[in-house]
């Protein structure tokens, strides 16, 4: 029996990075670029930062990183 991926489109992923941001217990932190010069300092937010990262590697399965993600940022 085949198992189905779990791929996720750009636009989910957006929503669960956003959720993540929103969550309290997870560490989100901005990242300073000198080529993000719509934000505040140039410091892309957290959702941007994966998301970039996202669409440069497209091999990377999106679903299996955010998971990834959550694990590592999650304060216990």
């Amino acid at each position: 029996m085949a198992i189905s991926p779990t791929y996720i489109s750009l636009d989910q992923a957006r929503e669960r990075l956003n959720e993540m941001q929103d969550n309290p217990r997870m560490v989100t932190k901005s990242m300073y670029s000198p080529t993000a010069t719509d934000y505040t300092d140039n410091r892309l937010p957290f959702v941007e930062v994966h998301l970039a990262y996202l669409r440069k590697n497209k091999l990377v399965d999106p679903a299996k990183y955010i998971s990834n993600l959550g694990i590592m940022i999650t304060q216990r």
